[in-house]
């Protein structure tokens, strides 16, 4: 089942505007650290679910081999321009069975969009069944008793194209273990503006369904503090404050 966010689809290409290279670097510099560190084998193949447009993988691929899955087929036309010698594929996490295993699994920008505690257990174990025994699993999440409503900002312009987005963060408290994230486009091409908003809902678990969650799938657990690198955009006095869940399959 593909995706019909038009923030993957038809405006997949305003991330090249909105996303700073240099902010890819750093998380994954993070993630490759830990999961090396975690490691009691060398790792060198990656699965990389919820891959998006490419841009974690053009630092993850100096490290390891990588395979990449999205469900946006808008982000998997750029990624596959970006990296033509990575195989991606498109597929959804919940029900993901590629038939092979890797050092390691990371999920570094898409668990959210498992909006219920079944979901986010398939995701789990979809990244076990891609593991080796004593692989690596990665995941950034948030947990629901430190997470905030926010508002963030980002904006890019080059020759004539101006594109800024806004995004509202909002805990629904009518619907559990969710959050909402408002996405406000304003596009301008010569000075003429279009303007598109769409909203997503997404996944927000307590620290103890995380921890239940990576048992059940027969994952160690533990889980490190990741710096904010949203912090630039985020509006006003916010915090996001972010984890890295980690994971061996025992």
């Amino acid at each position: 089942m593909a995706s019909s966010w038009i923030a993957y689809n038809e405006l997949a290409w305003t991330e090249d505007l909105l996303a700073d290279p240099a902010d890819y670097e750093a998380e994954v510099a993070i993630y490759v650290d830990r999961i090396k560190r975690n490691a009691t084998q060398g790792v060198r193949t990656l699965l990389h679910m919820g891959c998006g447009a490419g841009g974690y993988d053009s630092f993850f691929k100096r490290h390891f081999a990588v395979t990449g899955v999205d469900i946006s087929r808008g982000m998997l036309d750029k990624a596959r321009i970006r990296h033509p010698e990575i195989q991606y594929i498109e597929g959804d996490m919940r029900t993901l069975r590629l038939g092979v295993a890797y050092d390691a699994v990371v999920i570094p920008d898409s668990i959210d969009y498992m909006t219920s505690l079944p979901e986010l257990r398939m995701a789990i174990e979809t990244a076990v069944a891609h593991l080796k025994p004593d692989g690596i699993l990665l995941v950034v999440g948030k947990i629901r008793e430190i997470f905030q409503d926010n508002n963030f900002a980002y904006a890019g312009e080059r020759e004539g194209l101006h594109v800024t987005l806004l995004e509202n963060n909002y805990i629904n408290r009518y619907r559990p273990d969710t959050y909402e994230a408002t996405l406000v486009y304003l596009i301008r091409v010569k000075g003429e503006l279009t303007v598109h908003t769409e909203c997503h809902m997404l996944g927000l678990f307590s620290q103890a369904a995380w921890e239940k969650t990576f048992a059940h799938a027969g994952l160690s657990f533990q889980q490190e503090a990741l710096d904010d690198t949203y912090g630039k955009y985020v509006l006003g006095d916010g915090a996001y404050p972010l984890k890295t869940f980690i994971g061996k399959k025992l």
